[in-house]
């Protein structure tokens, strides 16, 4: 997944605008990224990779790394579909 690749597809934010939110407001926990433009506040499917890049941006930050990459943009939207798509099959 590229920077510029919206990783919260709810709200179109994208994971440059979380990477620059988490570097820049230094956020104590991973709760606090739905500030960014309320990433992660809609269906809930990319609260993971929040968490993850939150996690690899903490470390790397004290670690002066670069963080791994995610799936790519369509293996991602092909993933959050089938979630949604199981979600809506458990509702009553």
């Amino acid at each position: 997944m590229k920077d510029d690749d919206e990783l919260c597809l709810c709200f179109h934010v994208t994971r440059r605008k979380v990477i620059q939110y988490i570097r820049v407001q230094q956020p104590r926990r991973t709760s606090e990224l739905s500030q960014c433009y309320g990433a992660g506040t809609g269906c809930g499917w990319c609260r993971p990779f929040l968490k993850r890049l939150f996690e690899q941006e903490t470390a790397a930050g004290a670690a002066g790394q670069d963080t791994e990459s995610s799936p790519s943009p369509e293996e991602y939207a092909r993933q959050r579909a089938a979630y949604r798509q199981a979600q809506n099959e458990s509702l009553p």
